[in-house]
């Protein structure tokens, strides 16, 4: 599809607003956006967003515009406005980037960026617009514009129009000459334009009282204006004055422009002000009659149409002023605005907007349906945020909404805020059980049950006591009764850095664990939908894998998988495969390993399923660690790791592999940095296979920076909390370098590990080593010299559909081919490119210039 450009053709007249070319302003601009940054920070009134903006449109550009507000140092708030500007120019790319989600992960952020630099018309300027940077505070957000800010895109210019310094570092683009800066002395109006300006106004000044003007002002274009105003308006300039100029600017504003507008338009004004953004057609349903937009149109530079946003835009002293005389609406016109604002941010999947105006409103019933329908595995940053709508919420919340305690809970929960969050469902609870029951008592009595048993299932990491499973039948109970079925993102189940929540190195209590999960599993199935189905499968295949026993391990694997698949249970499939992978590399079966990986692959076609860029990025990642191949993970593994909002209990297991990656890099230093880094309460330390796997990794850092004593009292640690359970695999999976260091301990007097383990351990190592360079020699570097001439015109086709983001049956419809062609394409340029999967083959392609070098192929 060809990229939509939105420009508007109707002239500027004096009705619509003063519109002066300032060719100087244009010249500035013109040179700023032949680097790839440019910053345009100035105090407010001087003219930032209104000269780039005239400035974009005079020159044709594809422009991005995304006005920011203080909601998008919220990141699942800023995505979404971030998505809507995209759509604006490319409606199927922002389909794209909601389909990835805001980019936390590595692969997300992969995703992200080739979406952008696979564009039909790779040389035409495109401008990225953020308007009011100086509302950004939120790490995650600006780390993410950093990173996005400094890949070398072709054909793209990042404009920052702020009122202060922009707070991201731009010093690596200053220095290399990569940034342009615009400030208030160039954006103010020089003596002339000042002149000019007041000329199209049929304004004229005696030369004394221009330069008067002019001194006071300073070229501030704001205060030119209102003079302008007040001078067309009759008043003469001793009226107006210099000493009129430093009056309380709001009085201009009420007497130059407000009371020159009708009643029902200064009401419809002040309505406004009460929502963030002013989209077009959001507008027109808040209007009483069309009139009133027609009439708002007329005021003039305070108030425009946007075309890049499709929304109108309100200048920041107007919208000051209007806020201050909200008063003059009652609560119930009030509620009305935020009502109608809601439901339309519904509709056009603005649900962080949507939230906040339904708690404006005090539509809770509305807000709760909303809440609803993220996610299970929240960030903080969302988490908090919806928490804390729901304690300021009236308790007729929770009696009209049976779902409402279950939320509440839920949030608690995944914030790790577990002792509050029992507490809370056992009060709950309590209060329910002893008062008549009825249909909504058993929907909260459900669900609270259920809540209290996941809160069980994690605590026993630390309590050993796994009774949370009478929790989970008093859950399966209630759901009888209740006669209520879920649906939605609350039906699947989500793990942590193992699927084996156990911390104990006690026999029988991995016994009783394991019986716990397996009865657990049918009462969360079936009451939850699903939820969980396939975990008690997964779960031995992890154990089993762990102590050496592969035919066990492969048998349980694909039991997970085959009931996973049955019920969507998407991430205890993902998982159940990453062990399938394990298993094939620990045996040199390439072929087999290429299909497990394809088959991870194929899941992020799955909207359905929330975490599959996470889960895909980390476990991409440690197989390209574990093969030698660290070059081929993604670009930003390069950087310093920080956790990124999810729970500890998600992101433990990445920061293992982060641990690997600068074990792999000869970066000891991070690695033992990362490994001692303060624990959580909830990281891989306190998974009995994350401990150990801890005092390993420590183990083989210390070896390879030759501080051996410490390496073998690592070892050491990690031998007794395997020893009971004979968890060998995990030192076997090191390869090499466990092996040399068992070598070294077979040679120290000292060491308490017994021989005939160590060289047990040392011959094991090395033969899984051998059959990991069996699978790793098909996964070599990409060839540079690989030429776009070896692929067939529908090969590249392909690929560039691919690099879009089209699943095979888009693919196949938009080419005009059968699916089966569409996949016999993919297999023949995979292998041509080498390529595992398609984030592999697009990132070939661009490595080899393909994909940046070429309009959409066609299919002869």
């Amino acid at each position: 599809m060809q990229e939509q450009f939105f420009h508007s053709n109707v002239p500027i007249t004096p009705d619509t607003g003063i519109y002066l070319e300032r060719p100087r302003m244009y010249q500035l601009l013109e040179q700023a956006v032949q680097n790839p940054l440019v910053t345009v920070v100035a105090g407010t009134g001087y003219g930032k967003t209104h000269g780039v903006y005239s400035f974009v449109r005079n020159k044709q550009y594809r422009t991005v515009w995304i006005q920011l507000s203080k909601r998008d140092n919220n990141p699942e708030h800023f995505w979404e406005n971030f998505i809507q500007a995209v759509a604006n120019i490319h409606k199927e790319r922002a389909v794209h980037l909601e389909e990835i989600g805001f980019p936390e992960t590595n692969r997300q952020f992969d995703l992200c960026i080739s979406s952008f630099q696979n564009t039909p018309n790779p040389h035409k300027k495109c401008m990225f617009v953020y308007d009011d940077f100086h509302l950004l505070q939120e790490k995650m957000v600006l780390s993410f514009l950093e990173r996005f800010f400094a890949i070398p895109f072709l054909n793209i210019t990042f404009v920052l129009i702020s009122r202060t310094k922009p707070p991201i570092n731009t010093l690596n683009f200053f220095t290399r000459g990569f940034m342009a800066q615009i400030t208030e002395a160039d954006l103010r109006f020089s003596c002339q334009e000042m002149l000019d300006y007041f000329q199209l106004q049929d304004i004229t000044l005696p030369v004394q009282a221009a330069e008067d003007l002019y001194h006071d002002t300073e070229g501030w274009i704001f205060a030119l204006q209102l003079a302008g105003l007040s001078l067309k308006q009759g008043n003469n300039l001793d009226d107006y004055g210099r000493s009129s100029m430093r009056l309380d600017i709001f009085t201009f504003i009420e007497e130059g422009l407000f009371s020159s507008i009708s009643k029902d338009l200064q009401k419809y004004l002040i309505s406004l002000s009460l929502i963030e953004h002013w989209p077009a057609a959001l507008l027109n349903e808040l209007a009483m009659n069309q009139n009133l937009i027609q009439e708002m149109e007329q005021i003039g530079s305070f108030i425009r149409y946007d075309v890049y946003l499709n929304a109108y835009r309100i200048h920041h002293l107007l919208l000051e002023y209007l806020t201050r005389h909200q008063q003059r609406l009652t609560e119930e016109e009030k509620q009305g605005v935020y009502l109608k604002a809601a439901q339309w941010c519904v509709a056009n999947n603005l649900k962080m907007d949507a939230i906040s105006y339904y708690e404006k409103a005090r539509a809770y019933t509305e807000l709760i349906q909303v809440v609803y329908t993220f996610p299970m595995a929240l960030s903080d940053y969302v988490a908090e945020f919806l928490l804390r709508i729901l304690v300021r919420s009236p308790p007729e919340t929770y009696t009209q909404n049976a779902t409402a305690y279950i939320l509440y809970t839920r949030l608690l929960f995944t914030l790790g805020r577990f002792e509050e969050c029992d507490q809370k469902l056992r009060e709950i609870i309590h209060d329910f059980e002893f008062q008549p029951l009825s249909q909504f008592s058993y929907r909260v009595l459900a669900g609270c049950y259920n809540n209290l048993g996941f809160v069980g299932l994690i605590s026993c990491l630390y309590t050993h006591h796994y009774d949370f499973v009478d929790y989970f039948k008093k859950g399966h109970y209630y759901y009888q009764l209740s006669g209520h079925e879920l649906h939605g993102p609350v039906t699947s189940m989500s793990l942590g850095s193992y699927a084996c929540w156990f911390g104990s190195t006690e026999k029988s209590d991995l016994e009783s664990y394991i019986h716990a999960i397996s009865t657990m599993v049918p009462y969360v199935s079936a009451s939850m939908n699903g939820c969980s189905y396939g975990m008690d499968d997964l779960i031995l295949a992890e154990l089993t894998y762990f102590k050496g026993d592969i035919p066990n391990a492969e048998r349980f694997v694909y039991q997970a998988i085959y009931k996973a698949q049955n019920r969507k249970q998407y991430e205890i499939e993902s998982r159940a495969l990453f062990y399938l992978l394990r298993i094939n590399i620990s045996r040199g079966n390439f072929k087999t390993t290429h299909e497990v990986l394809k088959r991870l692959d194929s899941q992020l076609e799955i909207q359905e399923y929330v975490n599959r860029y996470l889960l895909w990025d980390i476990i991409s990642r440690w197989f390209y660690i574990q093969i030698g191949q660290t070059d081929r993970t993604v670009r930003s593994l390069t950087g310093d790791f920080k956790e990124r909002g999810l729970h500890s209990l998600i992101y433990s297991m990445e920061m293992l592999v982060q641990v690997k990656y600068y074990l792999a890099q000869k970066n000891y230093s991070q690695a033992l940095n990362l490994l001692h880094a303060k624990a959580s309460k909830y990281g891989p330390e306190c998974f009995l296979f994350g401990k150990i796997e801890m005092h390993i990794l420590e183990a083989v850092c210390r070896h390879r920076s030759g501080a051996q004593v410490a390496a073998i009292r690592a070892l050491e640690t990690a031998y007794r909390l395997a020893l009971p359970h004979s968890l060998d695999m995990l030192f076997i999976e090191q390869g090499m370098n466990i092996g040399l260091l068992a070598s070294v301990a077979l040679k120290t007097s000292w060491c308490s590990i017994p021989r005939d383990w160590l060289e047990k351990i040392r011959r094991q190592a090395s033969v899984y080593w051998k059959q990991l360079m069996i699978v790793a020699v098909h996964y070599q570097p990409v060839n540079p010299d690989i030429s776009p001439e070896a692929l067939s015109s529908r090969e590249q086709a392909v690929l560039f559909s691919l690099s879009q983001g089209l699943t095979r049956e888009q693919i196949a419809d938009d080419r005009a081919l059968s699916v089966n062609t569409v996949k016999n394409t993919i297999s023949s340029l995979y292998r041509k490119l080498g390529a595992v999967n398609r984030a592999d083959a697009i990132r070939i392609g661009i490595a080899i210039g393909l994909l940046q070098d070429m309009d959409e192929p066609k299919v002869y």
